[in-house]
C-alpha cells in the first residue's frame, strides 16, 4: 500500500516511462476536447491517436497501450466507436471511462453505467457525474464503496481530488482555478490518467499520478499566466518541463 509521501516520487517515476517510452494513447473524446487533449498527450510524452472511423478503430486501439472513453459528444458515431473499441480493449489494454455529462442526459447515463459494468481500469469524473454514475452523493464512504464494487479506480476531480481503489484512498490539493477557465481541461486530464495507465500496471497509482501531475502542471501555469488564453499554452509547457523536482515541491497530499 502506498502512503501519500510516496505517491509524490511514484508520480515522477511514471512521468519519465512516460518519456521513455512514448506509449500511444487512443481517445475516443468529445470534438470540443480533440486539439487540446492531443496537445497535452504530446507535452507529456505520449502519442495521441483520434480515430472514430469504425473500418478502422479496432485495429488502432488493438496496437494502442491505452484508451480513453470520453462521452462529452455522443453522436451516432461515436456511441459506435466506444463498442467496438472497448471490445478491442479486452483484456490487454487498460482503458479509462470519462463519462461527461451524464447528469445532464439519462440516454448518457445508462450508456456510462453499461460501460462502467465492464470494469475500466480507471474512472476519472466529477461529484454530479458521479451522482449520476452511483446513484449516491460523493463521499469517503460512497467512492470506496463504489470503486471495489465496480473494480475500477475512482479518480473525483474538484476543488480536491479524491483518488480511491477502495482499499487506498488519496486526497490532492493541487491545481489552480483557471483550470476551470480552459474548455476541455478535463478531458486531457483524463487523458494524461491514460498515459498513466500505459506504463503503471498498478491502477490507483497511475490514477493518482495522472491527477498530480496534471494538478502540479496547472499550478505552474497559473503562476506564469496571465488569464485563461496565456494559461491553456502556458500548462503545456508546464507539462514539457516537469520534473522530479517541481513535483516533490508542489505536491500536496493527504491520506
Amino acid at each position: 500500500m502506498h502512503a501519500p509521501r510516496e505517491l509524490p516520487d511514484i508520480a515522477a517515476d511514471v512521468l519519465a516511462r512516460i518519456r521513455a517510452r512514448r506509449p500511444r494513447v487512443h481517445c475516443i473524446t468529445n470534438a470540443v476536447a480533440q486539439n487540446f487533449s492531443a496537445n497535452v498527450l504530446l507535452a507529456a510524452g505520449a502519442v495521441p491517436s483520434m480515430t472514430i472511423a469504425a473500418d478502422e478503430i479496432a485495429e488502432f486501439v488493438a496496437r494502442a497501450d491505452a484508451l480513453l472513453v470520453n462521452l462529452g459528444t455522443l453522436d451516432p458515431e461515436r456511441r459506435a466507436a466506444i463498442e467496438l473499441a472497448v471490445n478491442a480493449a479486452g483484456e490487454r489494454v487498460p482503458w479509462v471511462l470519462d463519462p461527461v455529462l451524464i447528469d445532464r442526459s439519462p440516454p448518457r447515463c445508462a450508456l456510462a453505467v453499461a460501460l462502467a459494468a465492464r470494469h475500466p481500469r480507471a474512472i476519472r469524473l466529477n461529484a454530479a457525474e458521479f451522482r449520476g454514475l452511483a446513484g449516491a452523493a460523493p463521499s469517503a464512504e460512497t467512492l470506496a464503496r463504489y470503486a471495489a464494487q465496480g473494480a475500477s479506480v475512482i479518480g473525483l476531480t474538484g476543488d480536491r481530488d479524491i483518488v480511491t481503489d477502495g482499499g487506498r484512498s488519496v486526497t490532492i490539493r493541487n491545481g489552480d482555478p483557471l483550470m476551470a477557465k480552459v474548455t476541455a481541461m478535463g478531458c486531457a486530464a483524463s487523458a494524461i490518467v491514460a498515459a498513466c495507465h500505459a506504463v503503471e500496471p498498478d491502477a490507483f497509482s497511475a490514477t493518482a499520478a495522472g491527477l498530480i501531475l496534471i494538478g502540479i502542471a496547472g499550478e505552474v501555469a497559473a503562476a506564469r499566466a496571465h488569464g485563461p488564453g496565456t494559461f491553456a499554452v502556458e500548462i503545456l509547457d508546464a507539462l514539457h518541463a516537469l520534473d522530479a523536482a517541481t513535483i516533490a515541491r508542489h505536491a500536496r497530499l493527504e491520506p
